[in-house]
Order: C-alpha cells, then structure tokens, then sequence
C-alpha cells in the first residue's frame, strides 16, 4: 500500500510522468524506472492476498461456499461502483462525460471477485490447475487483436487486450483486463490452504514456491521467446540493458512480469513471517484499511497537486486544476508547459501523504475493530 503510492503520487506530480511512461528506456533515467519498477509489485500482491484473503474468511469463519460466492459478488460489484463514481472524480475532480472513464485497479480487483464467485464452487485442485495453465498460456492469446471481433471488440479489451471503446456515448478507457488477473486472484484463493498450516510448516513452502517462480522468471525471461511480447534488447550501457531484462509487460500481465513480481512476493511473505510487526506499525495499519487508504491517497495526490499548480501558477492555476492532468487522460493544451515537477518532489509528496494518512487510517481501523456494522465490511 504503501509502495503503490509512490507510483501514483508520481502520475499527478513528476514532469515526465505527462508525456512519457517512465519504462521508455529512449526516455527514462536509471531512477525513474526504478521508481516505477518496485511499484510492478502492488498489483500482483493485491490480486493474491486478495484471493487469499477470500479463502481464509470462508474456512476459519466456518462460512458455506454459498455465502463465500455471495461475498465476493456484493464486494466486486461494490469496487466497480467504486471505480465509476468515487475514483472517477478521484482522477478528473469532474463527473463531466468529456472525460473518459478509466477502468482501473478497483475495476479489476471488483470484477476479478466477481469472477472469483464463480470459480470457487470448483474444486480446488481443478481451480489451481486452471489458474496456473491461464497465467502460463494467456500470451498465446496476444495476437488476438480486438478490432477482429468488430461490434463485440469491447467485450475483448475487458477481457485481454487494453483499449478504448465508447458507450452511451462516454469514452472508456481500459487500463486493467481480467485476464490473467482473475487466474492470479484464483491463485491466491488456492494457496490460503497453506495458511491453514502451523508458521513453520508453512514457511518452508513460501520459500520454495518463491525462489522457484523467481528462478523460473530468469530463465523464461533469459531465453527470450514467450513469456512477453517484448523481448528484451542489448542497450547502450549493462546497467540500461538490466533495464531491458526488467521490462516486462504490465497491460495485461505476461507471464514474466507475474514471475518477476509473485515470485519475490512470496519471498518477502515468508520473511515477515519471522519478524512479527506490531499492531501500531504502519504496514498492519494500512493493511487493515486498504481500501479507505486507497481512496484518500488517490484524492490526496490530486489535491496536492492542486496546491503545487496554484502556488507556481497563481490565480490562472484555477483554470486547469478542476480537470485530469494528462497522465490521467487530460489534456495537454488546458495545462502549462511543461507542467509538473523534479522526481524529488514527487518523492517529498509522497512522503508527506503517507505520513499525513497514518493517523487517519489508525483511527478507522480502531473504528472497525470496535464495531461490527454490515457497512463496515464494505470500506
């Protein structure tokens, strides 16, 4: 959580983020691909605990499958409704039509769920055989373009391939297909059985099943062939050549980049594993609001923005900042150029919101640990 919003904060803030992703190796510096490479973490991890998370509350709260599918159903259509109203203002600070709506992380992780309802009622070693065979295969599907399916290729971009598709005349913008994604969810479901294992017996197995995906990541990756539609190049320097290793594909997720990211998550699941936080630490605070934080850090980012454009700019700022900086699908021409700032800043503000947020996140959690309201269980 934390991680994760480093790489947004710098969306809203840093210069280079407005016209060019910060993976371009013509463009990018050693620091900003790092900075945006350690965030390839987040959303894998999300999407496996989050499987996780499902199958733990359904065997240790002696829940049927029934209620476990309706579980995920009422919570992945609550994310959606999430995505399209209270983030869709988070990104433009504009519920305007003109704008484009972006089919985000809340998008995937609500419609992965909903998925996820359906596949629990498999039994779990088919679940696991399917999920790992759709992680491992999906990339065949990659020469599959959505314009072949003409009328239906919107249905293609939800599913694989990110895109853009109008309907009811609003543009939107796919940043997050299902696939793989609902497999990794899946995934994580299937690996809570471990933790229905003593620390020690299961720890072990993290450990194994990490350094395995990780080892696995550097020979797929080494040979060059599939894994990723982007194979990786010899650069003008070692260090920008590591940089090419690195680059795998995110939009969907190549089975590189889920070997590259799941497997060291593992690994450092199994490392915390001996080192117990307490209950004040700021990891276990975010960690038990993720959601509430997710959508205050977004709102956050936006505003401090906000704030920065108005103290470099002065009053002529109030003519931009009520719309989606480009990075978030605005447009360049209503923005100064070049806007935006040094990556330190972007850094200082991410700082200063995680610091800001940790109090605020501390008193929700302790409001969910107090009271048991039905709605509590939605934010």
């Amino acid at each position: 959580m934390v991680i994760m919003a480093l790489d947004h904060v710098r969306d809203f803030i840093h210069r280079g983020a407005q016209s060019f992703q910060p993976t371009d190796l013509s463009k990018t510096t050693t620091l900003l691909f790092l900075t945006r490479w350690i965030t390839h973490l987040c959303a894998p991890t999300f999407m496996f605990t989050a499987g996780m998370g499902a199958f733990l509350w359904w065997q240790r709260g002696g829940k049927t499958r029934g209620q476990l599918s309706r579980f995920l159903l009422t919570r992945g259509l609550w994310l959606i409704l999430l995505e399209l109203t209270v983030m869709r203002f988070a990104y433009n600070f504009d519920f305007s039509g003109q704008y484009p709506v972006l089919l985000l992380v809340l998008w995937v992780l609500g419609g992965c769920m909903v998925g996820l309802a359906l596949l629990v009622w498999l039994p779990l070693p088919v679940l696991l055989g399917a999920s790992a065979a759709l992680i491992a295969g999906h990339n065949l599907l990659d020469g599959i373009a959505a314009a072949k399916f003409g009328s239906a290729a919107p249905l293609w971009n939800l599913l694989h391939q990110p895109g853009v598709f109008k309907l009811a005349g609003i543009l939107f913008i796919v940043g997050y297909p299902l696939v793989p994604w609902v497999a990794v969810m899946a995934l994580g479901f299937c690996f809570g059985k471990l933790y229905l294992l003593e620390r020690d017996q299961r720890r072990p197995w993290l450990i194994g099943i990490g350094a395995a995906l990780t080892l696995a990541f550097l020979l797929v990756r080494g040979l060059n062939g599939y894994g990723d539609p982007f194979p990786w190049r010899p650069q003008s320097s070692s260090t920008f050549t590591v940089l090419s290793f690195l680059n795998t594909t995110k939009y969907p997720p190549s089975l590189d980049f889920l070997l590259m990211t799941l497997g060291p998550c593992l690994l450092l699941l199994a490392w915390l594993e001996s080192r117990p936080l307490r209950a004040g630490n700021p990891l276990v605070v975010f960690g038990r609001v993720p959601l509430f934080y997710f959508v205050l850090h977004f709102y956050a980012a936006h505003v401090a923005a906000a704030l920065l454009a108005l103290l470099r700019y002065g009053g002529s700022a109030w003519h931009f900042i009520f719309n989606p900086v480009p990075s978030m699908g605005g447009s360049k021409e209503l923005y100064p150029s070049p806007f935006g700032y040094d990556l330190w800043v972007a850094y200082a503000v991410w700082a200063a919101i995680v610091l800001l947020l940790y109090p605020v996140c501390r008193w929700f959690a302790g409001v969910k640990a107090r009271r048991r309201d039905w709605w509590l269980s939605y934010l």
